[in-house]
């Protein structure tokens, strides 16, 4: 088995990793912040293959030492919050020093954790299928902050990926839910002192976090495996679970097993031509200068609410991966989880093809 380097490790998704990856037998160097518990990582740690690095990406120091020995990094580390230097500085300058300390560390292999938030959703018809061959974003002006700086990173990840003998293998998950995220921004979104649901009857990319976790440490697995790095180096997989609820089912469930905010149901063209009449004024009469909600520009409108036919053929067909948990079972876990000092993490390779 290899040493796969985590950073973002006791983050939402990067527990997961960091706990499947070592029950797969893996030995994991986990990057934490000086100031954070590696609690959540107790299952991992009784497999006796876990080392706790203790660092922060803002600096390079002692970065490159911590990773000696690692066969790949796994880069989750990102800000989702702040304004935008806050996440610029997070997510940008945080990629840009812990590749350089990968480089200098000579690690080669790289799991590029991307994001559906860099996909152009205005540039294909609503209810088409949505793949890996979606254009990305060309001009982020019109989406917010977090969009924006992970389009940088994703260039840094193919910066790195360009230089000799690198290998790369880059996966987009879609919204990840999972315990203290179910309520998440595809459902609606606040627009002034009310809360709205759009598009109930739209299908969002969800997927389970447990479920990413997996197709993740198999993205590992396949790419430091010399019998099957052809197949997936250089390549974008899509991480989406099987039967994708409806807006309103989803919202349903959730709602019987959790407090959730009250909100008004809005069709999403109604949503959408809001948002366009909405930018149309701004245009005329503000100069495009008047700060309106997120939920009400027609660029945002797309990304979280536009219809399409979301596909999880590709990771199917590289990783041999098949989501674990369906929607049932996730939301169940989601609100029971299984406690710190157990877990129900097991190998993984019995999902390969």
């Amino acid at each position: 088995m290899s040493t796969l380097f985590v950073t973002g490790a006791t983050g939402f998704l990067g527990r997961h990793v960091v706990n499947q990856a070592a029950a797969a037998g893996h030995d994991v160097i986990a990057l934490v912040r000086p100031s954070s518990s590696a609690r959540v990582l107790a299952p991992a740690e009784a497999t006796g293959r876990l080392t706790v690095a203790r660092g922060d990406l803002s600096s390079r120091r002692g970065l490159a030492e911590a990773m000696q020995g690692a066969d790949a990094l796994v880069h989750l580390a990102a800000v989702k919050g702040g304004d935008y230097f806050s996440r610029f500085a997070g997510t940008v300058i945080g990629t840009e020093n812990v590749l350089a300390c990968a480089e200098e560390a000579g690690i080669d292999h790289l799991v590029a954790i991307s994001t559906f938030s860099v996909y152009d959703y205005g540039q294909r018809p609503a209810n088409s299928e949505f793949d890996e061959t979606f254009p990305v974003i060309a001009d982020p002006s019109g989406r917010d902050e977090y969009a924006e700086t992970k389009l940088y990173q994703d260039e840094l990840y193919r910066r790195f990926a360009d230089l000799d003998d690198r290998r790369m293998v880059m996966i987009r998950p879609g919204m990840i839910y999972g315990e203290g995220e179910l309520w998440h921004p595809l459902l609606g979104g606040e627009f002034g002192p009310i809360n709205l649901r759009v598009g109930f009857k739209v299908k969002p990319p969800i997927t389970y976090v447990e479920n990413t976790a997996e197709a993740i440490v198999l993205a590992a697995e396949r790419l430091l495996d010399p019998t099957t790095v052809d197949s997936v180096d250089d390549e974008v997989i899509n991480i989406v679970d099987d039967e994708l609820p409806t807006n309103a089912d989803y919202a349903d469930k959730v709602s019987a097993l959790t407090d959730t905010p009250s909100s008004i149901p809005v069709p999403f063209p109604v949503m959408r031509t809001v948002a366009q009449v909405g930018a149309l004024i701004n245009r005329r009469a503000f100069d495009g200068r008047a700060k309106l909600p997120s939920i009400a520009l027609p660029d945002q409108v797309d990304a979280r609410f536009k219809p399409f036919v979301f596909s999880n053929a590709k990771a199917k067909r590289l990783l041999g991966w098949t989501p674990r948990f369906g929607l049932d079972e996730a939301l169940s876990r989601s609100v029971n989880p299984p406690s710190a000092e157990s877990t129900d993490a097991q190998p993984i390779a019995a999902n390969a093809s």
